[in-house]
């Protein structure tokens, strides 16, 4: 199994309605228009992941997706894809949808910003709250 961490922060313009995308950034800024936004200061971007996790988000593979802030959990399940670049060195998105952008983490999600608890988007207003990105890869 391949497992990759993803460290981040909350800021205080974090929505978290978009229904079809779910993105941090490296970004420490954010607008209102950010909606499918769910972090910022990211420790990392599509480009910076294990290569060899990239790889393999390059397949078909199924990922499990962890988001964690404080003691809550919300898992998503989506894929990768042979049409993912992986490229882009300031964000990752996670898509519903089967389009794939240099920021394209994965595609065919079964959540997206809109489905976080709204428990942990509020609590991701914190610009003091740390968030994790785990995912997992067989």
């Amino acid at each position: 199994m391949l497992e990759e961490t993803i460290e981040f922060s909350g800021h205080p313009a974090i929505r978290a309605l978009h229904r079809t995308t779910l993105e941090i950034t490296r970004e420490n800024h954010l607008t209102e228009n950010g909606d499918c936004i769910i972090g910022v200061r990211a420790s990392k971007a599509c480009n910076q992941i294990d290569v060899d996790f990239r790889k393999k988000l390059m397949t078909t593979s199924r990922i499990k997706i962890y988001i964690e802030v404080h003691n809550r959990i919300f898992s998503i399940k989506a894929f990768g894809s042979p049409h993912l670049t992986l490229t882009d060195g300031k964000e990752i998105v996670i898509r519903k949808s089967a389009f794939s952008s240099p920021r394209t983490l994965a595609v065919g999600s079964d959540s997206a910003a809109v489905d976080l608890p709204r428990i942990m988007a509020e609590e991701l207003r914190d610009p003091a709250c740390r968030g994790k990105l785990r995912m997992m890869i067989q």
